[in-house]
């Protein structure tokens, strides 16, 4: 049972928490144990008032006594829209700490990333991936937690926290299990279903223990806080009037005491009715009246205090409230003397509001018009003092709408600003409000178009709404109203409407003669069309895009992208590998993606780069494929590294370096999962993941991946590479369900014939469905590897011949399946594939009874990671029966 006693020297806001503390102890000791504990996340959860704050306070000490190195910050009501402002106070310490050539160093390739977000860095000259800054916060604060261990971080009032600080504070305490730091987090309760709360819920399940959830002093702890307070000769029924009054409240218990103290009133029975009347004083109308009996001049410096929020200093409250500075310093004394006010511990002598509900209450108490009229002045002090438009734009926010011109162009900048270091949501907010000012004609299509930008990585739906209205209006004319029309048939490409994304761009390139316009156009709708199997992948599609490409030469981007589409259309159509190279190649700037075409590049996205590489890896030039690795020092990350670490998997994949595919692969779908499911990404990943799992021989583990992630029909929309449907054809087959396996590849083939792709190491269904028919259709399968062999050897490449021939000699028996079987081997050793040629090599060697062979096989396995080849190969070798 909890002790009514508190801890020795401990507040008077602390009774009646020995086993909040003593829980606070043992974290501390575990952390302070050695760099090698886990770190874990202790959450504090309590209604206002119930002394979280004193909580977290005397967390502090215990940890300074322990020799901990401390960070701590604090959420704000009134600072909510302000993004990283939780996650800079928390780590001003150690930033503070460094000289800016430590700060680069300590953060590596994170720092042009997270800087700008933590203030330390200028931002780049192009958006920034929200994903990817988060990302960059969290490697940022792992680096620095390793530097100033035993280190303990400390959140307090995390319901009031800015949504970009929540998501870092989501992904890092999920990513505590190798790094010895303790997070501390106070919230009150909340809805759970807001983002706030979804967020916070994130953390609460990654503690490693129990949600600290305070409760209302009891009526003996509020007695004996009382005599504690005023004196043992406090009487029971004027105790018991203390604890109805307060309803148990700690902050409020600690008030009203003190109050009572300072009125000299005696606590007894008969003083019991004075109560209610002096807690009405500590809060609410009673707070603000008690403000008023102070002056006009402390009123009016209380609620400028209150407009900041933070940093509140003697000098700018003066200038937003319009005193002369000695005047304001007496204010400032008075409302510290009122327990309104107090210091806040910085060394520049900054104040701060006694407990967020006084702040609360004295924000509500003023004036609407006066309130909005001073957030206005608050935004010009701001913008004077040159820290820009995107730090004055909470108070912006707050302005009343009034057709200020110079307002919306201050609010655009803020949003560009915002969207520069990661923080569309505060873009958008900062947009939004724009519109209600509202912008002058001229202008208004543009403050929608720039919206919609803001929302494109977030919400493609609502992109879609702001981009229509804006191309409905006047004012986008250009090179703007091309930008507007890509931008939406984006959002609707992300918003799983294809199809109208194809409409949108086609529709506009129709109002435009010939010209750079044009051509843009025509190549994003060629780039839709590419990933929407309609009807848009007839043979007359690909002849137009031959036509088109076969005039350009490479000068711009839109030929440069035309040229990539042409040479992923011929890839997937199964067209000579060499020309597709050579069509590919003319795409590049040096062997180099142009600017503006790279993976990170919002003009044109990543399906450009991700087609070109594709075009690369499925014709055998893997190492133009690899060239084109460069995403990951841009820093983004979500969806965008998503498909890059699938890419990467693939890439090893063809290599043979099954291990490292798996790596990949791995961390592709952990990636997709967060950014959802059923996306293209999402199939991507666990496609490839599943077909590495089957070339490893992990047929369990692929079934269960495939089980896990819903790797069945019904397939997407877009295309995935390589083909979903072969490889679940593939996995059936692997697992015994033959019929279903059979049936599967054969949807594969109507779904290739239907899309043109006749490419046989894209779309492999071929090889798998002839040898599954072997037995119980012979003449079927002999006509499969027949066909196969003519779409391998149309293609050109080493691998796809090679991979043909291995099929059939899968169909043949005695000397014949030797001579396939050595040719086949022939072809792959010239591969850059090696887990195909490993395969060979085992299987010449079990059809040729060579020892020498299956050692061989065998060795190129190990070297892939192909347990399934090496163990087949072993089994044979250890029975040695007709082995020569």
């Amino acid at each position: 049972m909890t002790e009514v006693r508190p801890i020795a020297a401990a507040p008077a806001s602390l009774w009646e928490r020995d086993e909040e503390l003593a829980a606070v102890e043992q974290v501390i000791d575990s952390l302070c144990a050695g760099r090698t504990s886990s770190g874990s996340v202790l959450l504090i959860r309590g209604e206002a008032g119930f002394g979280k704050t004193a909580l977290l306070a005397q967390t502090r000490r215990i940890a300074e006594e322990r020799g901990c190195t401390v960070w701590s910050a604090r959420g704000g009501e009134t600072l909510r829209s302000v993004p990283f402002n939780v996650v800079r106070q928390l780590l001003q310490p150690a930033l503070l700490s460094l000289m800016p050539e430590e700060a680069r160093e300590y953060l590596g390739d994170w720092y042009d990333i997270a800087g700008p977000a933590l203030g330390i860095a200028d931002p780049g000259d192009r958006q920034a991936d929200p994903q990817g800054v988060c990302d960059g916060l969290v490697a940022a604060v792992r680096r620095l937690a390793r530097r100033a261990w035993p280190l303990v971080l400390m959140i307090d009032d995390a319901h009031w926290a800015d949504q970009e600080t929540l998501r870092w504070l989501a992904a890092f305490a999920e990513r505590l299990d190798d790094l010895s730091v303790l997070v501390v987090v106070a919230r009150r309760p909340g809805d759970a279903t807001t983002e706030t709360g979804r967020l916070l819920e994130t953390v609460a399940s990654a503690a490693g223990h129990p949600v600290t959830s305070l409760s209302a002093l009891t009526p003996d702890a509020t007695a004996g806080l009382t005599r504690a307070t005023l004196g043992e000769h406090a009487d029971a029924p004027f105790c018991r009037e203390v604890w109805a009054v307060t309803g148990g409240n700690p902050y409020e218990t600690v008030e009203l005491l003190a109050k009572v103290r300072d009125s000299e009133i005696e606590p007894s029975e008969g003083s019991a009715d004075e109560l209610r009347e002096l807690n009405r004083s500590a809060r609410g109308g009673g707070l603000v009246a008690r403000l008023e009996e102070l002056g006009i001049d402390a009123t009016r410096f209380a609620w400028a205090a209150a407009i900041l929020g933070t940093d509140i200093s003697v000098d700018l409250v003066a200038r937003l409230a319009t005193l002369k500075p000695d005047k304001a310093t007496v204010c400032a004394e008075l409302l510290r003397n009122a327990r309104i006010l107090t210091d806040s511990g910085a060394e520049d002598g900054e104040l701060e509001f006694v407990h967020p509900l006084i702040a609360t209450a004295v924000y509500e108490s003023i004036p609407d018009a006066l309130r909005t009229a001073m957030h206005g002045i608050a935004a010009q002090l701001v913008t004077d003092s040159g820290l820009g438009a995107a730090a004055a734009s909470r108070h912006l926010l707050q302005v009343h709408p009034d057709d200020d011109e110079e307002l919306v162009e201050q609010l655009r900048e803020a949003a560009r600003e915002h969207l520069l270091v990661g923080a569309p949501d505060a873009a958008r907010r900062c947009l939004e409000r724009a519109l209600l000012e509202p912008p002058t004609p001229e202008v208004h299509a543009r403050v929608l178009y720039e919206l919609g930008c803001a929302t494109l990585l977030t919400s493609p739906a609502k992109t879609i709404g702001h981009l229509q209205t804006a191309l409905a209006m006047p004012g986008l004319e250009g090179s703007a109203r091309v930008d507007a029309v890509v931008r939406l048939s984006q959002a609707l490409m992300h918003n799983n409407q294809l199809e109208e994304a194809v409409r949108t761009v086609e529709a506009e390139a129709a109002r435009h003669g010939e010209g750079p316009a044009r051509l843009r156009l025509q190549a994003v709708q060629y780039t839709w069309e590419a990933l929407y199997p309609g009807e848009a992948t007839s043979p007359a599609r690909s002849e137009r895009l031959a036509a088109l490409a076969a005039t350009c030469t490479g000068r711009d981007n839109s030929e440069r992208a035309l040229l990539i589409l042409r040479g992923f259309d011929a890839m997937a159509r199964g067209e000579s590998a060499e020309e597709i190279a050579e069509v590919c190649d003319r795409a590049l700037v040096n062997g180099r993606l142009a600017p503006g075409l790279g993976w990170t590049d919002t003009e044109w996205g990543l399906e450009l780069p991700l087609m070109l590489a594709s075009a690369y890896a499925f014709t055998d030039r893997l190492d133009r494929a690899e060239a084109l690795r460069t995403y990951e020092s841009a820093g983004w990350s979500g969806g965008h590294l998503a498909l890059a670490h699938a890419y990467v998997g693939l890439g090893h994949r063809r290599r043979g370096r099954l291990r490292e595919a798996e790596t990949s692969l791995r961390e592709s779908l952990r990636l997709a999962e967060r950014v959802g499911r059923g996306l293209p990404l999402y199939w991507s990943a666990t496609c490839n993941l599943v077909d590495t799992l089957l070339a490893r021989g992990h047929v369990e583990e692929a079934w269960a991946i495939a089980e896990q992630y819903g790797f069945a029909p019904p397939y997407p929309s877009t295309i995935v590479l390589p083909d979903p449907r072969s490889v679940r054809g593939r996995l059936l087959l692997a697992v015994g369900r033959t019929k279903d396996g059979i049936n599967e590849l054969d949807a594969a083939e109507k779904a290739a014939a239907v899309r043109g792709h006749h490419n046989p190491v894209l779309v492999p269904w071929a090889a798998d469905l002839a040898r599954a028919l072997a037995v119980e259709d012979p003449v079927r399968a002999a006509q499969l590897a027949t066909d196969l062999r003519r779409h391998a050897e149309r293609l050109g490449t080493d691998t796809a011949i090679g991979e043909a021939i291995r099929c059939a000699a899968a169909l043949e028996t005695g000397q014949r399946a030797v001579r396939l079987a050595a040719q086949a081997v022939a072809y792959l050793e010239a591969s850059p594939c090696q887990y195909e040629h490993a395969a060979a090599r085992v299987e010449y060697g079990i059809a040729a009874r060579s020892v020498a062979e299956l050692n061989r096989g065998l060795a190129l396995a190990r070297s892939c990671g192909a347990d399934g080849l090496v163990t087949q190969a072993r089994e044979v070798l250890e029975t040695g029966r007709g082995l020569r």
